[in-house]
């Protein structure tokens, strides 16, 4: 049955927190509230993935059929999900990163299109396939954030280009795969190229001309990673000079990485963006390539003014070459959206020694009279903290087979690593999981506010990875590691489960037999929609996870699901297209089991399934 009045002013009232004052400049704040659109990367501010509609249900979804497709005309790997608004669908591609815009009024008729000019050569400098997760919508205008590092306005009702800025210069080896994020007078974007040795950050660019607003550095001194007063006011031992008792990070075995208590660490301290980059750096003292890549989701809190994020990797995989905690890498930010000053952070990998890259989207949610935000990371934790402050509330493995730490100490927020699992120069560290692509990657998880779950795709693979010497070259590859992936113990590769975010415990798991590289989408029936690598798009149970319907699309689902109303009839939707890096080996033919970073060992069998290259295409369903 639907839901009764009552309940549809609760999660009305609910999606009115992430709902921005009125600006001049920016009048996406109404089409956030109206469930017919889908007008932001993940639907909402928070970052939720969820959408009140509710005509598609588990008693009529065995009538959900085929409604349209509509081939992008690309190959490789296509993430993200459209945009639409109004009765405009507003689709992207992977490279060279076309934009199509369909009108949902007259059979997907191409209303304009928009064919950048990029480098061939960007191409090369994206490690995970040729990927871009989406557009932005704000001010009338559409947002593209090219792989080539250019940021782009176009009118939305032409296509006509209204400006363009470079964010990023592909000579470094640094590039762009993230969706550009509208967040009222600003457009936030980030930078990839943790495996090229790039100093990464955040920016925020103003909506009306494109100029530079802030620019938020992952690593370096305070003044460029714009740490200032009352940072980390509430958990000044998140400012710590060292988590582990050997500060120079462990380039020692067996024990090298015993946590220190709240009681010995030495806090706070400045400038830690450069202080925990300790010798022997292979290239001046490390931070100024340091990495810490954004190139996921990111989220918003009107009401606190504050932007959410994670950062990445820092550079190079080869750990013993940057001793220390190598702050600010594998960090969540809550940042002031005006000025970018940041109002706290927290280090989940300190000195992080296999790719653990910590972009994975933050969700926010209110439960309790509290404020929270809830992460999943890649390195197989789960999070959830007080918003306003930072306070980690919650921390729990989102699966047992977690092992390179036994735990994360709440009342410090260290893991407490295994020695046994550390990772060195010239050795092979066998059975590492997860393996480096994490029990959860950049794809996007959902949270309901009916239910008070989340649902999360997962990967279920560990690694053997070894270290080797790496030597930095200016926009050459920098990772000094190699990996094999293989099933963790559950003898498959992929699952999805829903999580309780206040109690770190899965209210239901399901396995799969791949890794899900789709994001998850929940709506106001409780269904929850996701995509598989052999080509299934799925409904379950968001209650129980019980199986309800399943449609077999051209190639794998990397991409996110979607949903819309036209004309009084509810669709649901995704892109497929495989890649990423489960289909990087796939589509570019590589054979070897370490090929694509261990994707064409562990991801072998999806042969059977896809042809290579993936090729681009969105799917809606109706009834």
């Amino acid at each position: 049955m639907p839901p009764s009045p009552r309940h549809c002013l609760s999660i009305l009232g609910l999606f009115s927190l992430f709902i921005a004052p009125a600006y001049a400049s920016d009048d996406l704040q109404k089409h956030l509230q109206n469930d017919k659109e889908w007008t932001h990367p993940r639907k909402d501010y928070a970052n939720t993935g969820y959408s009140g509609l509710h005509q598609i249900q588990a008693k009529n979804i065995n009538k959900l059929k085929l409604a349209w497709t509509f081939s992008t005309g690309v190959n490789r790997g296509h993430e993200g999900s459209p945009i639409v608004l109004g009765s405009t669908m507003y689709l992207h591609t992977a490279f060279p990163n076309n934009i199509y815009a369909l009108d949902l009024n007259n059979n997907q008729k191409i209303l304009w299109s928009y064919f950048p000019k990029q480098n061939p050569q960007t191409q090369a400098l994206l490690c995970c396939d040729t990927v871009n997760r989406g557009l932005g919508y704000g001010d009338g205008k559409i947002f593209l954030q090219q792989n080539d590092g250019i940021l782009v306005a176009l009118d939305a009702k032409t296509g006509k280009l209204i400006w363009q800025t470079k964010v990023n210069d592909i000579k470094t080896g640094a590039s762009n795969t993230n969706a550009p994020h509208v967040m009222k007078d600003k457009v936030i974007t980030g930078c990839s190229g943790g495996e090229y040795g790039v100093r990464c950050f955040i920016a925020a660019y103003n909506i009306k001309d494109g100029s530079l607003a802030w620019k938020a550095y992952s690593t370096g001194p305070d003044s460029e990673t714009l740490i200032g007063a009352g940072f980390n006011e509430a958990n000044p031992h998140y400012s710590a000079l060292s988590t582990y008792q050997d500060v120079n990070g462990g380039n020692k075995e067996d024990g090298s990485f015993k946590a220190l208590t709240k009681e010995q660490l030495k806090f706070p301290e400045a400038d830690l963006g450069v202080r925990t980059w300790l010798k022997p750096q292979a290239n001046q003292d490390g931070w100024q390539h340091g990495g810490g890549p954004v190139w996921g989701y990111f989220s918003y809190d009107p009401k606190l003014n504050l932007l959410y994020y994670g950062t990445g990797n820092p550079s190079v995989w080869n750990a013993d070459v940057r001793p220390g905690d190598n702050k600010w890498a594998m960090t969540i930010f809550a940042r002031d959206l005006d000025t970018g000053m940041a109002k706290w952070g927290y280090q989940m990998t300190p000195h992080d020694e296999w790719d653990y890259d910590g972009i994975n989207e933050v969700i926010l949610w209110d439960a309790n009279n509290k404020k929270l935000a809830t992460h999943f990371d890649r390195n197989g934790f789960g999070y959830t903290f007080d918003r306003t402050n930072g306070s980690l509330l919650v921390v729990a493995k989102m699966h047992p087979f977690v092992n390179w730490a036994t735990s994360v100490d709440l009342s410090t927020g260290i893991p407490q690593k295994d020695p046994k699992y550390s990772a060195h120069q010239d050795t092979t560290t066998k059975n590492v999981c997860p393996a480096a692509l994490g029990v959860k990657d950049q794809q996007p998880a959902a949270y309901s506010p009916k239910t008070k779950l989340f649902y999360v795709p997962l990967n279920h693979l560990c690694m053997d990875y070894d270290v080797v010497e790496a030597k930095y070259t200016a926009g050459q590859p920098w990772v000094g590691a190699g990996l094999t992936m293989h099933p963790g113990p559950d003898g498959v590769t992929g699952g999805f489960m829903a999580w309780n975010g206040l109690t770190g415990k899965s209210a239901w798991y399901n396995k799969e037999p791949y890794s899900i590289w789709s994001g998850a989408m929940v709506t106001g029936a409780d269904l929850v929609f996701y995509g598989t690598l052999d080509r299934w798009f799925k409904a379950v149970d968001a209650k129980s996870g019980k199986s309800l319907w399943q449609f077999q699309v051209g190639s794998g689902v990397i991409g996110n699901p979607f949903t819309y109303s036209n004309k009084g009839k509810q669709y649901v939707g995704v892109m497929s297209g495989i890649g990423g890096w489960a289909g990087i080996a796939i589509n570019l033919g590589l054979t070897e089991d370490s090929d694509g970073a261990g994707a064409a060992g562990a991801y072998r069998e999806l042969t059977k399934w896809n042809a290579a290259p993936g090729g681009g295409a969105v799917s809606a369903f109706s009834l």
